[in-house]
């Protein structure tokens, strides 16, 4: 999922947001509703925010979903441009585009 951080909030963009399908996957929409559950603004049709607080919780979050396989990693991982600083919090969920 790409990410970008501004003024220590994380945004990650819309496009590349779980969509929630009401009748499919079950895991797919359990992950749907977690990340939003943790988000601070999750608006329908814009990038979601995650402010520093939760970033430990998010970290944890996408770990647990890369891990259990049924999601693949451009699902479960951050991903950050190359000139982006990863904060050592969210190290181990994330990438460099």
């Amino acid at each position: 999922m790409k990410a970008i951080i501004k003024d220590n909030i994380l945004y990650i963009k819309k496009e590349d947001l779980p969509q929630y399908q009401k009748g499919k996957s079950i895991v797919r929409n359990n992950y749907f509703w977690a990340l939003k559950s943790i988000s601070d603004y999750a608006p329908i049709n814009g990038d979601w925010e995650f402010s520093m607080e939760v970033w430990i919780a998010l970290n944890r979050m996408l770990l647990f979903f890369t891990n259990s396989g049924y999601l693949g990693y451009r699902e479960t991982m951050l991903e950050f441009s190359d000139d982006t600083l990863i904060p050592d919090i969210l190290r181990s969920s994330s990438t460099k585009l």
